[in-house]
């Protein structure tokens, strides 16, 4: 359980998600092989890297330890470990 009155449980609720899946579809196109990262986790895991000074490996694994992180990036239940596979290289599409 988080306190939603947390700033990322609130900004994230602020943010209009629905732009970036707009916007930034065609920079990730999925033709073949595993599917594309979703650009709207793509947008949330750019901002907590580029708000907390984190490097691609550091975002995920606090992504994996901050149920506010986690809450951030959409999930709605505590995740143990980056099961997707879009978490093994989210932010690699993001810098190509």
């Amino acid at each position: 359980m988080i306190d939603l009155r947390h700033e990322l449980a609130k900004l994230a609720e602020l943010i209009d998600w629905e732009f970036f899946e707009r916007e930034w579809a065609g920079f990730f196109p999925s033709f073949v092989g595993r599917p594309a990262t979703p650009p709207r986790l793509i947008a949330r895991l750019l901002y907590l890297q580029h708000a907390f000074d984190l490097s691609d490996e550091a975002v995920v694994a606090r992504w994996v330890e901050n149920p506010y992180y986690q809450h951030f990036c959409g999930e709605t239940f505590f995740q143990h470990r980056a099961r997707s596979t879009h978490l093994a290289h989210p932010l690699a599409q993001a810098h190509r």
